[in-house]
C-alpha cells in the first residue's frame, strides 16, 4: 500500500469503526447536505439582507454606504436624500424588533452567535434547536440592515451549526458525530458568505480553542462541506473575492519593521476592543429591564455614534475597500476604527444579532491602512503600498480578538485575493497571537482539547492507556497470604488481628489458587455450627480478577468496575500463579491524577 493510499484509508477509518465503505458514504453524503443547505442558508440571508438595506437604509433614511468590488446590490437605489435623523433611530427601531424576536422564541440566538454554537460543542454535545438557526436569521437581519454594527459570520455559523446539529438528532447519532456534523456547518456557512471555503473549515477547526489547538476531526467534514456551501453561493452571487485589491506583492524586506509595529498597534486595539465590548455587555446585563428591550437601548446608542458618523454603521466593508484603493484618510480611518469598535459593543453587547467578525475585518482593516499611510507618508522608501497594510491589519486585529491565526491568515487571503502577503500577514498575527495573552472576543473557547467537556472522557482514556502497572508497582501492598487447608476457625484469630481485606489463598507450593474479602466470609461468621468443616479454600473464590505488570490502566480500571472491587492481585505476566502484590484502585486514581497534574503544568 502505497503511502498515499494508506492516508486515505486511515482518514477513512476515522468515519467507519468497522471499515464500512457505506458507512463512510453514509458521513460523506452527511456533509453533502449540510453543505448544501449552509449554502442555501447563506443564499438567503444574503438576499435577506439586501431587501432590509434596501428597505431600511435606502428607502427610510436615504443612506447608501459603499460595498466592496465583489458585491452588488441586489436592489436599485430610490434615490431618496440622505436624512441623518431617520438613520439616528433606526438601530434603534431593529434593535427593539429583533431583541422581542429573539427572547421571545430563542433567547439563545442572542449576541454574537459564533459563540453559542462553540458553547454547544464544549458543553452540550453539539445540541442546538432547530428554531434557533430561523431565530438568529431573521433577527440578525434586522439588526445588520437597520444600521446595527455586526457580521455576517455569526448568524450564517449558527445556521449551518443549527442544521447540522439537526440533521445528527434526526439521524440518531452519538453526540461525537452531532459535534462533527455541527462544526461542519459552522464551516460550510462562514465558508460561503465570505467566499472563503478553505478558512472556513479551518475556522471551524480552530475557532474553538485559545491556545494554538486544532479539532483535527473537523477539518475534512467542514472541508466538504465548505466547498459545497460556497459553489451554491457563488452559483447566485458570482465568483471571486468579497473584496479586489492591487496585485500586493512583498519585495521590501526592511517593510518588516512596519509590520512589525503594526502588530503591536494591533494588539493594543484589539484589546481595547475586547474590554469596550465586554463592559458594554457588563453594563446592558446589570440594566433593570426586561433583556427584550435592551437591544433598542444599545441601537439608540449606536444611532447617535452614526449620526455624527455614519461609516461606523451596518457592516462598513465598503470603506475598507476604498481604503485598500488609498481613497480614505488617516483621520477617517482612525474614527472608522475606534467608531465601529464602540457602534458594535452597543450593538451586539446590548443583546442584539450579529456576528463579531465582520467589524474585526473593519477595525483591523482601518488600523492597517492608517498605519501604512503614515510610514508612506514619512518613510515612503519602507511602505510603497499602504494599501497593503489595509489587508494585513484585517488578519493580525482578527488573529488578536479570536485566537485563531492559521484560519484567519488564509481567510484575508481568500478574501482578498492577496495570496503574495501571506509572509506578512504569518509575523504580524504570529506577534498578535504571541502578545495578545488571553484576549478573546469568544469567552466559551476553552484554553486547549484537554480543557474540553467533549473530550474529557477520550483524553482520560489516552492518559490511562499510556500507562502500565509497572509504573505502579511502588504502589503494590504485601498482604498477608492464607493457606488453603487453614481451618476457618484459625483464619478467625488471625481475621481479629488484621486490618486487611483481600486474602490471596495460596497452595502447598505457595502459588496462588484463590482470593477472598472479608464480605465473603460473613455467611460462616455468623454459622458457628459449620465453623469446623470449613476450610479456606471452601471459601475462596477460584475464578481471580488478576491484572499483570503490562496492563494498562484503562483495562484495570474496567477490571475494578466490572465487580466493583477495591484491590487486584498483581501477579507475573508469564504465570499467574506467581502474586507480585495487591493494587488497590485508591492509587491507581491518585496516580492518574497525579500524571494529569503533571501534564497540565508542562503544558
Amino acid at each position: 500500500m502505497t503511502i498515499k493510499n494508506l492516508y486515505i484509508f486511515r482518514l477513512l477509518q476515522k468515519f467507519s469503526a468497522n471499515n464500512s465503505f457505506a458507512y463512510t458514504g453514509k458521513w460523506i453524503t452527511s456533509f453533502l447536505i449540510i453543505g448544501i443547505v449552509s449554502g442555501l442558508g447563506a443564499v438567503v440571508f444574503e438576499y435577506m439582507c439586501g431587501l432590509g438595506t434596501h428597505f431600511f437604509m435606502d428607502y427610510l433614511a436615504g443612506f447608501n454606504p459603499p460595498l466592496p468590488d465583489g458585491e452588488y446590490s441586489h436592489f436599485e437605489s430610490t434615490g431618496k436624500p440622505f436624512n441623518k435623523w431617520i438613520l439616528l433611530i433606526l438601530p434603534a427601531v431593529g434593535g427593539l424588533i429583533s431583541g422581542v424576536i429573539v427572547y421571545v422564541f430563542a433567547p439563545e440566538a442572542e449576541g454574537h452567535g459564533t459563540d453559542s454554537a462553540i458553547d454547544a460543542y464544549h458543553n452540550k454535545g453539539g445540541l442546538i434547536r432547530a428554531r434557533v438557526p430561523i431565530v438568529k436569521t431573521i433577527a440578525s437581519t434586522i439588526t445588520l440592515t437597520s444600521g446595527g454594527s455586526g457580521g455576517r459570520e455569526g448568524p450564517i455559523a449558527q445556521i449551518g451549526a443549527g442544521f447540522g446539529s439537526f440533521l445528527a438528532t434526526k439521524l440518531n447519532l452519538t453526540d461525537r458525530e452531532r459535534r462533527i456534523m455541527m462544526a461542519a456547518g459552522i464551516g460550510a456557512g462562514v465558508g460561503a458568505i465570505f467566499r472563503a471555503p478553505l478558512a472556513g473549515a479551518l475556522f471551524a477547526a480552530e475557532v474553538l480553542y485559545k491556545d494554538p489547538d486544532f479539532e483535527s476531526e473537523v477539518i475534512i467534514p467542514a472541508g466538504i462541506a465548505s466547498v459545497i456551501g460556497y459553489c451554491i453561493f457563488c452559483l447566485l452571487f458570482g465568483w471571486g473575492s468579497l473584496f479586489h485589491s492591487p496585485n500586493f506583492k512583498f519585495s521590501e524586506p526592511i517593510s518588516l519593521i512596519p509590520y512589525t509595529i503594526l502588530a503591536f498597534v494591533l494588539v493594543i486595539f484589539g484589546k481595547f476592543y475586547c474590554d469596550i465590548f465586554y463592559k458594554i455587555t457588563d453594563l446592558f446585563k446589570k440594566i433593570p429591564i426586561m433583556p427584550h428591550f435592551k437591544p433598542a437601548i444599545g441601537g439608540l446608542a449606536t444611532g447617535v455614534i452614526g449620526f455624527f458618523f455614519p461609516y461606523t454603521l451596518a457592516t462598513g466593508y465598503g470603506y475598507i475597500q476604498e481604503a485598500i484603493y488609498l481613497e480614505k484618510t488617516i483621520l477617517f480611518l482612525g474614527i472608522l476604527a475606534v467608531g465601529k469598535i464602540f457602534t458594535t459593543a452597543f450593538t451586539i453587547g446590548s443583546g442584539g444579532s450579529g456576528g463579531v467578525f465582520g467589524p474585526s475585518v473593519v477595525i483591523g482593516g482601518a488600523v492597517g491602512g492608517a498605519i501604512g499611510l503614515i510610514f508612506h507618508n514619512f518613510f515612503p522608501g519602507a511602505v510603497s503600498d499602504p494599501g497593503a497594510f489595509v489587508v494585513v491589519g484585517m488578519a493580525g486585529f482578527f488573529t488578536v480578538v479570536s485566537n485563531t491565526p492559521i484560519s484567519t491568515i488564509i481567510f484575508v487571503s481568500e478574501m482578498t485575493n492577496s495570496y503574495h502577503l501571506l509572509l506578512p500577514s504569518l509575523l504580524v498575527c504570529a506577534l498578535c497571537y504571541v502578545f495578545s495573552g488571553d484576549t478573546t472576543i469568544y469567552k466559551k473557547q476553552v484554553r486547549r482539547r484537554v480543557d474540553s467537556p467533549a473530550h474529557q472522557g477520550e483524553f482520560m482514556m489516552d492518559v490511562l492507556q499510556s500507562i502500565k502497572v509497572k509504573n505502579l508497582m511502588h504502589y503494590l501492598k504485601q498482604v498477608e497470604h492464607v493457606h488453603e487447608e487453614m481451618r476457618f476457625s484459625d483464619f478467625k484469630r488471625f481475621f481479629s488481628t488484621t486490618r486487611q481485606h483481600y486474602f490471596p489463598v495460596m497452595d502447598k507450593n505457595d502459588r496462588l489458587v484463590g482470593i477472598f474479602s472479608s464480605t465473603d466470609i460473613r455467611g460462616v461468621l455468623f454459622a458457628p455450627d459449620i465453623e469446623p468443616l470449613i476450610v479456606m479454600k471452601d471459601i475462596a473464590t477460584p475464578d481471580i480478577l488478576v491484572t499483570n505488570p503490562e496492563e494498562d490502566l484503562h483495562t484495570v480500571l474496567l477490571k475494578f468496575t466490572q465487580k466493583n472491587i477495591e484491590s487486584l492481585p498483581v501477579v507475573d505476566k508469564n504465570d499467574k500463579g506467581i502474586l507480585l502484590g495487591m493494587l488497590n484502585r485508591r492509587e491507581v486514581i491518585s496516580f492518574y491524577n497525579n500524571q494529569i497534574e503533571r501534564l497540565k503544568n508542562q503544558e
